[in-house]
């Protein structure tokens, strides 16, 4: 018999071999196609025939289908028992082999019911309430669900601070969950080591699900409402054709067995969904990794126990019965380079060189573990993605072609939540909620087919799954993919850089000198050489608190120079579109919620909407006119023109959205990026015009220049566009610049402000200020299942005409049913910082949660915005705001609150236009 203790000393050799990717020198643990084909594994059953038995497909393949999901998975079983659920029976599930062949049927099957995302915490509940209730009442069937509690572990304050926000955010939801002492662990977890714990977070109704029973009685559910489930039927090819407009659709699921015509495809394909994904001409960024653990022989008074997550160790402990199955996240795990299509129901043998790390962890915290034997090794492949969430949603390449896969080892566990919601995608055209964060398009297209950035940042996020989740961490692998004209310029005045949509951003200065972000060293793995005095990961390092962070007097600094002289902000990595033709009218009408039939030369603050009212993007809008000579300023068009500006980390997503859009409504306009060729400054603060006058060719008075028009002026001899617009709440112009004409520029802007005080400034100011005057931020206080109304943003409507537009009647019907949710925002007077997922309770009783939050310097408070409901069902209206008592728990601790239904700081909205 193998003892932990002793099972690493039999360490199989697994030599490395040559990277493809950028460096030569570094070697990789990788494998090949070799497999382990029998294996014992945790579960009474499995999904399995007789080795070498093949019987053709288990039904007979229909002639069309309204969608086809491929793969019979975690993802694939809950996508189709959703579609059923929902009324679409005519959808057909394919397997190559049995179902949980690929990767379900070894995985271990945790559900821990809180993490640091509110959208995860609710995807959670579903997953938990299909497999703990619903299945069973529908089918009589047990799916194999445990409820034994999970214990999250904490070796020290900030894990356990961790641990605290998850908590706060949890009584949002109702989740019970406590902080243990390390004496009340023990007495909850007798056999635990508890010398070197902090503290610990209990959370009574975690548990495990059987993959195999949960799969098949989601099969039998999804059969029984008219589904067809079909195994042993490989898919050989997706065929793809292009409609009279040019878009290509779906148009049949093609087999050894048949073809199947069918609209809409569904990849659940897990680590094989990259090549399901080329079958179609989709891009499918992910990399399939050896993720293992092993299974114990029996433990006396393991019974019973939690499941364990101990992340400083960076490993689990799953309760089996009488046993325990050990595994975690190394920072040198094996990528799987050769995928093999006949690996099924496979393992492959267990590298014990890169395993060990796990077993001194686990002995460590369960000290029984030294003495006792291993039952069996399961090591299997697994697919994971650059930020380590999955892929899902409609591929921007393929209209009809839908993505589900890429769990990063949580298929089990978020599967019932995102089986939903991509069966309400497929359905309705979106998801019910907020999925951004999981949706193909978060990635930019130039990124998705990129290897390296594939390899680099699916490698870091494997590696750092079990860190403590920072607010202002950045990614160190892959960076610098994308960099704007002025980053050189900006990097040698120390500037420290955060990467959004590959882009390199200004974050903040440092006032230390130049902070470069240099090639990626993988944490010391795979014989790479660890960067020495890297000062970019020491900036970082010391930003890694839920405290004040140390450079909290620098951004302080630059935010006050803003308010009370000027401030340069470089924002070229902005999304820039003209939306030219002759429909682009037409278009225009219907994507916007605000009226843009203005004079040529304004610019408006607009959203767009989707079907259901939800925001799916808040941008400016300006209406243009063609150039004489085209360019990128002015390019030349027939028909109407607007000039789009959008948030850098999110043009994607709304570059596919009007694409979308356009499409569905055959307009006859183009879409044309010019992000690349543009970059941005942004100068504001109350000194801006005196800056900006000595360097623009232009009268920039009131008059002459109002607040939200835009002209093509000469700064320093180039020909920019300037905006006056604000994204901090006060006097300023953004100058929208050829990308050759762009350090010039921002050079004689440096040199005109320099006797008026001008610093350079990142978007960690940005943040500060923006939420001081009480501007959105999309995808943190503004989401696609939040509206204009509920947003307070109903000003960007325009529902006093009558001019259609895309959300329109959603956003009728709820004003006439009252809002039931609000946002609003809050102040605290304790000099404590909140960073968003805090508690908000009015009267005593949880009514949401704070989705934004940051100190703005100039009231000198905390200030955060959350969405608001009434405990009772009502509506929320101001007088339910100015009636209630607020207040704001953060980690545990209660804070008094103000709420405020307009901004603390310059409600009237003065300085924007100049009034001071």
């Amino acid at each position: 018999m193998a003892f932990l203790s002793t099972a690493v000393r039999s360490a199989v050799c697994f030599w490395p071999v040559q990277s493809s990717a950028r460096s030569t020198t570094s070697r990789w643990y990788c494998s090949a196609v070799g497999q382990t084909t029998e294996k014992s594994v945790p579960y009474a059953k499995i999904l399995k025939e007789e080795t070498g038995k093949t019987s053709g497909p288990t039904k007979p393949l229909p002639k069309s289908a309204d969608a086809v999901v491929i793969g019979g998975g975690s993802l694939g079983c809950q996508t189709v028992y959703h579609l059923a659920k929902m009324g679409m029976t005519n959808v057909v599930l394919l397997e190559r082999d049995r179902l949980t062949a690929g990767t379900t049927w070894h995985t271990a099957g945790l559900l821990w019911q809180l993490r640091p995302s509110d959208v995860e915490v609710e995807l959670l509940a579903h997953t938990r309430q299909v497999v703990s209730h619903d299945l069973e009442q529908e089918t009589g069937l047990h799916t194999g669900w445990i409820q034994n509690g999970g214990l999250f572990i904490a070796s020290n304050k900030q894990r356990l601070d961790e641990y605290k926000r998850l908590m706060t955010l949890g009584k949002v939801y109702g989740i019970e969950s406590y902080v243990l002492s390390p004496a009340e662990t023990k007495d909850l977890y007798p056999l635990m080591n508890v010398e070197d714990l902090y503290g610990t977070l209990y959370v009574p109704k975690d548990g495990t699900m059987d993959p195999a029973g949960t799969c098949t009685t989601l099969a039998r559910a999804a059969t029984a409402r008219g589904a067809t489930v079909i195994e042993n039927c490989p898919v050989t090819g997706v065929q793809v054709q292009t409609d009279d407009f040019g878009v290509k659709r779906v148009k049949a699921v093609e087999t050894e067995y048949g073809t199947i015509h069918t609209p809409c495809v569904v990849n659940c394909g897990g680590v094989w969904a990259q090549r399901l994904g080329r079958m179609a001409g989709v891009k499918v960024p992910l990399i399939a990794m050896h993720h293992a653990y092993v299974v114990t022989e029996r433990i006396e008074g393991i019974q019973n126990m939690p499941n364990v997550r101990d992340h400083d160790a960076s490993v689990y402990l799953r309760l089996q019965g009488d046993a325990l199955s050990v595994g975690g996240y190394e920072s040198n795990p094996i990528f799987w380079d050769e995928v093999s299509d006949r690996f099924a129901f496979s393992l492959f043998d267990l590298n014990w060189d890169v395993f060990t790390q796990h077993i001194e962890g686990a002995i460590n915290r369960v000290p029984a573990l030294e003495r006792t034997g291993i039952k069996s090794t399961v090591c299997g492949p697994e697919s994971f993605t650059a930020d380590h969430k999955p892929l899902m949603g409609e591929a921007p390449e393929v209209r009809g072609f839908f993505l589900g896969c890429g769990f990063n080892s949580a298929g089990m566990m978020l599967g019932g939540g995102c089986g939903k919601e991509l069966a309400h995608w497929i359905i309705h055209g979106r998801p019910e909620k907020d999925m951004y964060g999981y949706d193909i398009r978060r990635f930019h297209h130039s990124l998705t087919d990129n290897n390296h950035w594939i390899r680099e940042r699916s490698h870091e996020s494997y590696a750092k799954n079990y860190s403590v989740v920072f607010p202002f961490d950045e990614p160190l692998a892959s960076r610098n993919m994308r960099r704007d004209p002025l980053h050189e310029e900006l990097e040698k005045q120390g500037c420290v850089f955060q990467e959004r949509h590959g882009w390199e951003r200004p974050g903040w200065f440092s006032q230390e000198g130049p902070a470069p972000v240099l090639d990626y060293d993988y944490y010391g793995a795979y014989d790479s050489s660890r960067h020495t005095d890297y000062r970019y990961n020491k900036l970082l390092g010391r930003e890694y608190t839920f405290d004040f962070p140390p450079h909290h007097d620098i951004i302080k600094s630059d935010c006050l120079t803003c308010r009370h002289a000027v401030a340069v902000f470089n924002m070229s990595y902005f999304g820039k579109f003209y939306l030219v033709g002759t429909d682009a009218k037409k278009a225009a009408d219907w994507l916007f919620t605000a009226d843009l039939n203005k004079p040529l030369g304004t610019t408006v603050y607009t959203c767009m909407l989707n079907k259901k009212g939800g925001t799916e993007s808040d941008l400016t809008v300006s209406r243009i006119e063609p150039g004489p000579k085209s360019s990128v300023l002015a390019p030349a068009f027939e028909g109407d023109g607007y000039y789009l500006a959008i948030g850098g980390a999110v043009a994607q997503h709304n570059w596919s959205h009007i694409t979308t859009v356009l499409q569905d409504m055959k307009f006859k306009c183009e879409l044309v990026d010019c992000s690349e060729d543009m970059g941005m400054i942004s100068i504001q603060g109350p000194q801006s015009r005196s800056v900006l006058q000595e360097v623009l060719d232009t009268d920039l008075s009131n008059e002459a220049f109002p607040f939200s028009t835009h002209k093509i002026v000469k700064a320093a001899g180039h020909e920019v566009r300037a905006m006056r617009l604000s994204f901090v709440g006060e006097m300023g112009w953004e100058l929208h610049t050829p990308r050759e004409a762009c350090v010039p520029v921002y050079q004689a802007v440096m040199e005109a402000g320099a006797k008026h005080g001008i610093c350079n400034a990142g978007y960690r100011a940005i943040d500060s200020l923006s939420i001081e005057k009480g501007y959105r931020h999309w995808h943190a206080d503004l989401r696609p299942d939040d509206s204009p109304l509920q947003a307070g943003l109903a000003f960007t409507c325009k529902l006093k005409g009558n001019t259609p537009f895309l959300g329109r009647e959603a956003l009728e019907a709820q004003k006439a049913q009252g809002l039931r949710r609000r946002l609003v925002c809050f102040t605290i007077d304790e000099k404590v910082p909140m960073f968003g997922l805090e508690a908000i309770f009015r009267n005593g009783k949880p009514v949401g949660h704070l989705r934004r939050a940051d100190f703005g310097f100039a009231i000198d408070k905390t200030i955060g915005y959350g969405y608001i409901r009434d405990p009772e069902g009502g509506t929320v209206s101001p007088d339910f705001v100015r009636s209630g008592e607020f207040s704001l728990e953060r980690m545990g601790i209660v804070y008094a609150a103000k709420a405020h239904l307009k901004s603390p700081f310059d409600p009237d909205n003065k300085r924007v236009k100049g009034i001071y």
